[in-house]
């Protein structure tokens, strides 16, 4: 049975076979035939070197509604679509810190107002100890402008203020996000008088909960001189190191308790000393952070 159905099946096929060998050429007839294949097709293409087009100038809208119209509806679509101006104030510290000594209050904020290219910023930190007269403290205005999608290059002016006499400085920076999601922010300050110093700081959020956040942070403050009449010392002349703890109740509402340890380093330590100030000192800190 199975040799008859085979016989059958080349039989059927001999009249196909040689009607391909009749349409084949001559040269081709009397040759073997090979097999159809499957056609092959791959996406792999070489990339196009070709510059893209340029954005369409022809709205066809333009001939319904007219040209005047949809150039400003266009206009305001862009301006709700990443052409706004914002404005935040965030104040990173506003704490009590208890030592050994006077309890001090510290405070370190920020606000600013516009867009995501340029903003206008104020910022201002300081110190205070109970009882006394301002400790230290400063404001700064500056112009900041994206360079990057993390990072900004801000200039502007700073202003200080305290036991020393008022002193205005030319101030020159950055402030970003650095990778691994570290806070940094550094700046040069040039004083009228042609003082040079610097400063950088930077905090990392860890997050152990949704809601409960470590913050180490760190901030350094240089001189390239001794200025004896604002009591800084030529290096090195500040530091502080803090470790905090808070609960975000809120985002935008997160009370904090830590440990910070500041010292004055060099001939900064000598002045605070000599006005009866302290050099370096462990405290524990109690504050809030807090943004709008």
């Amino acid at each position: 049975m199975i040799r008859r159905i085979g016989l059958a099946a080349a039989i059927l096929a001999a009249p196909a076979a040689a009607s391909a060998q009749a349409a084949a050429p001559p040269a081709m007839q009397g040759m073997a035939m090979p097999a159809p294949t499957a056609p092959t097709t791959s996406s792999a293409m070489a990339p196009a070197d070709a510059q893209p087009p340029p954005p369409p100038t022809d709205h066809y809208a333009d001939h319904t509604y007219g040209a005047a119209t949809m150039a400003s509806s266009r206009a305001a679509f862009q301006q709700e679509n990443g052409g706004q101006t914002f404005s935040q104030i965030m104040v990173n510290l506003a704490e009590v810190q208890l030592g050994d000594g006077t309890p001090t209050y510290r405070w370190n904020g920020e606000g600013w107002f516009g867009g995501d290219i340029s903003r206008f910023v104020v910022k201002s930190e300081g110190s205070d100890q109970t009882g006394s007269s301002l400790w230290n403290g400063e404001v700064q205005a500056l112009y900041s402008r994206a360079i990057g999608p993390y990072f900004d290059l801000q200039a502007g002016a700073r202003e200080r203020f305290g036991p020393t006499p008022a002193r205005t400085d030319f101030a020159v920076g950055f402030e970003g996000l650095a990778p691994y999601w570290f806070e940094v922010e550094g700046t040069l300050f040039l004083s009228t008088r042609g003082d040079l110093m610097g400063r950088i700081e930077g905090y990392y959020d860890q997050y152990l909960t949704q809601r409960l956040v470590l913050q180490p942070r760190v901030e350094l403050n240089f001189a390239a001189q001794n200025v004896a009449e604002d009591r800084i010392g030529a290096g090195l002349s500040e530091a502080a190191l803090g470790l905090r703890l808070r609960y975000e109740i809120r985002r935008e509402f997160a009370p904090y308790v830590g440990v910070s340890w500041d010292r004055d380093v060099g001939q900064t330590a000598n002045y605070a000393r000599a006005l009866g100030g302290y050099a370096a000192g462990p405290a524990m800190v109690l504050g809030v952070r807090t943004w709008f």
